[in-house]
């Protein structure tokens, strides 16, 4: 984390890249730095509930060109509760019968895109990994490009039916944007309590 540069208080300051696309040709960077209170494209808001699914708003794909890219689940849930594992079970049972790649988000490592790659979950050209610095929620939420730069690339590599987009690892509040996912998976750590769902 670097240091700040005047004297005002501030609550979160990354300059390095936060959002690197592993595989891509250009790297996508932001820098993310913001007072308390001051306006910084994104909400740090503790959610009471995450809401329902069917209680959202409806996709718009009467717009939506599926050539650029396909349609995308998206798996949340916190650190630790089997994301990447699921993951890992999907790909092994959904591939090679129907044309798939996924995208990893953690927040300074690769290690996620490690582990898929490691137990031979896709071929290494099906797999992108992100770095998203240290907001997390960001990257599926509010700042979606390094996502959406990177399926589009998977997409237009491979002409996939399905692709999967990981979360970093934050609370079931980080809710995908709509533009993001179609579809979304939260994982649960049921270890982790009875009030997990509503955290």
């Amino acid at each position: 984390m670097a240091q700040p540069t005047d004297n005002k208080p501030e609550t979160c300051r990354f300059e390095a890249p936060v959002a690197t696309v592993r595989g891509a040709h250009d790297e996508h960077s932001h820098s993310h730095s913001h007072a308390p209170g001051q306006e910084h494209g994104h909400t740090h808001e503790v959610l009471d509930h995450p809401g329902h699914y069917h209680e959202r708003d409806p996709p718009k794909y009467q717009h939506r060109d599926w050539s650029e890219r396909a349609f995308t689940v998206g798996i949340g849930g916190p650190v630790g509760s089997g994301k990447t594992a699921l993951m890992l079970a999907l790909c092994r049972k959904l591939h090679p019968k129907y044309n798939i790649a996924t995208v990893t988000n953690d927040i300074f490592t690769q290690e996620d895109a490690e582990f898929l790659l490691r137990h031979k979950a896709l071929p290494a050209n099906r797999i992108q990994a992100i770095e998203t610095g240290g907001c997390p929620h960001a990257a599926i939420r509010e700042d979606i490009s390094a996502n959406i730069n990177a399926l589009e690339t998977l997409q237009a590599k491979h002409q996939c039916q399905l692709l999967l987009v990981e979360s970093g690892g934050d609370n079931l509040a980080a809710n995908y944007s709509r533009e993001l996912a179609d579809y979304i998976i939260y994982v649960i750590d049921v270890a982790g309590g009875d009030k997990i769902p509503r955290k």
